[in-house]
C-alpha cells in the first residue's frame, strides 16, 4: 500500500516549517520543495547542467548560484519560466523517489507552491496552515535583511491565503506551538483512522 501523501502549504510567515518540523518530531518523513531544489543546484546536482545550458555565468564552482539567479530573473523577463521548465520536473522525480523510498504510512510534502503549480492534484489531501495577516507579517519582517518592499514582492507571486484557505482539505491556525502539535497529532490519528476503516 502506498503511503498516505498529504500536501503542507502556506504563504510566507504563516509557519509552515515550523508544522513541517512538528510532523517530522512525530515520526512522519517530510519532504522538502526547497531542500530538494538547494540539492538539485549543489555541485554534482541534476539541475547544474540543465541551468548551465540556459544561463552558463549562474553556474560557479559546478554548482547552481542562487543570487546570480536571481540577478537573470530580474533582468530578463522569460528567465523564470525558462527555468521552472527544466528544475520543476527534476523537483517533482526527486519527490517521487521520495514517495517510494518511504517506509511510513504517511509521508508530508511540505510545497510552498502547491497550489500554485497544480500539485494538489497528486496528494491524498492537503493542509493549510495560516495566522492574522499581522502575525504573518510581523514574523515575516522580523526576518534578517527583509524588507517590507521584499514582502510586497513575495506576496504578490503567492496565492491570497483565502484561496489557500478555500482550497485545503485541512487548515491549522499556527498561533502556538502546542496547538499546533495538538492538531498535528489529531490530524495523524484521522488519517490513519481513515486508512484502516
Amino acid at each position: 500500500m502506498s503511503p498516505f501523501r498529504l500536501g503542507l502549504t502556506g504563504s510566507i510567515g504563516m509557519g509552515k516549517s515550523t508544522t513541517a518540523a512538528i510532523f517530522s518530531d512525530a515520526g512522519l518523513p517530510v519532504w522538502d520543495a526547497d531542500a530538494a531544489v538547494h540539492r538539485l543546484y549543489a555541485p554534482g546536482g541534476a539541475a547544474v547542467t540543465a541551468i548551465d545550458a540556459l544561463h552558463p555565468r549562474a553556474v560557479v564552482g559546478g554548482a547552481v548560484d542562487r543570487t546570480l539567479l536571481k540577478a537573470w530573473i530580474a533582468s530578463d523577463a522569460t528567465a523564470l519560466a525558462r527555468i521552472e521548465a527544466v528544475v520543476h520536473p527534476l523537483v517533482a522525480a526527486d519527490r517521487a523517489t521520495f514517495i517510494d523510498r518511504a517506509t511510513s504510512d504517511i509521508v508530508v510534502l511540505d510545497i510552498p507552491l502547491l497550489f500554485e503549480i497544480g500539485a494538489e492534484q497528486q496528494m491524498d489531501a492537503t493542509l493549510v496552515v495560516t495566522a492574522p495577516p499581522a502575525l504573518q507579517r510581523a514574523r515575516v519582517l522580523a526576518r534578517p535583511g527583509m524588507t517590507e518592499a521584499q514582502f510586497a514582492s513575495i506576496l504578490s507571486r503567492q496565492m491570497p491565503d483565502a484561496e489557500k484557505r478555500a482550497r485545503a482539505t485541512h487548515i491549522v491556525e499556527t498561533l502556538s506551538i502546542a496547538s499546533v502539535r495538538a492538531y498535528v497529532d489529531a490530524l495523524i490519528a484521522h488519517i490513519r483512522e481513515g486508512r484502516h476503516a
